[in-house]
């Protein structure tokens, strides 16, 4: 079952116009919530992620907090039991014609589906994965989580094809962010990872990461960090909501730090599990 614009429908049901400014323009944005024992992974964070992306698009939110509350919790209670990621997308709607301005009325489209959630690869949390390394082919506003997702899905098809997970940016000589994660950088002992601005997604779960590892004394920074840096790294991470938090061993055919995830990553996972289970348990874990 699936939910669209106020109707929970079987997938085969739902239907959107040909007209929808998502389908004719991509003029819309989404969110990717992890549910774990029919518990939406930080809600609250991810739901004022969406506030920030559809304010930027100049986009009415059309469903009030509690209102989304109800819709998400509904469509888990259709699901059977077991781990979930919930995906939202609101579009400006459908019009009567093509047009590049905005519609001066129009009724915002609202569509959610459950999908199974995954596990990684037990290969990839043991030896760690291979990425290549790009110029970043993206637009200015890579805050806002927009369903514009060409650059994306190209740099993650040519990282695929040759073998790899990820595609890892770099604009201007330094690091932002892979195509569909956020990437961290441990030197000398210290925590990198870009600056929250609009060269990156501002991931939930990399503010999580960055929350435990505050709460465990790690040295954390959040600076621009140099292809160098980057590249003479002895530990690469990198983070999305479906996958946590995964080791980079390889970047473009040269080994990452001993080839190996190391003591880092072991002192992350170890606290994100630990986060993970007070969660379970309904306890809060970022305040």
């Amino acid at each position: 079952m699936v939910y669209l614009n106020g109707e929970f429908l079987s997938l085969s049901q739902a239907r959107v116009s040909v007209l929808d400014r998502g389908f004719l323009f991509g003029d819309g944005v989404y969110e990717v919530i992890p549910v774990y024992g029919k518990k939406p992974f930080l809600l609250a964070e991810h739901l004022d992620r969406l506030d920030r992306s559809l304010a930027a698009i100049w986009l009415h939110n059309p469903l009030d907090r509690d209102a989304w509350h109800q819709m998400i919790e509904s469509l888990i209670d259709q699901q059977p039991p077991g781990d979930w990621s919930i995906y939202l997308q609101v579009t400006r709607g459908c019009d009567d014609h093509r047009d590049h301005a905005f519609p001066s009325e129009v009724h915002p489209t609202v569509f959610a589906m459950a999908s199974p959630l995954k596990p990684p690869p037990a290969e990839w949390l043991e030896n760690g994965v291979s990425t290549l390394t790009q110029r970043d082919p993206r637009w200015g506003r890579c805050d806002i989580k927009a369903i514009t997702l060409l650059p994306n899905s190209l740099s993650r098809q040519q990282a695929k094809t040759a073998g790899a997970v990820e595609m890892i940016y770099l604009r201007d000589g330094v690091l932002t962010e892979g195509a569909a994660s956020n990437i961290f950088v441990i030197r000398n002992g210290e925590v990198l990872t870009t600056p929250a601005d609009e060269r990156i997604l501002h991931g939930i779960t990399r503010q999580l990461v960055l929350h435990l590892a505050r709460q465990a004394d790690l040295p954390v920074r959040e600076i621009d960090i140099p292809e160098a840096t980057l590249r003479s790294a002895d530990e690469l991470w990198m983070t999305s909501s479906t996958r946590a938090v995964i080791p980079i061993t390889r970047l473009d055919g040269a080994a990452v730090g001993h080839g190996q995830p190391g003591p880092m990553y072991r002192r992350m996972v170890t606290l994100w599990e630990e986060a993970l289970a007070r969660w379970r348990s309904g306890a809060t874990i970022m305040a």
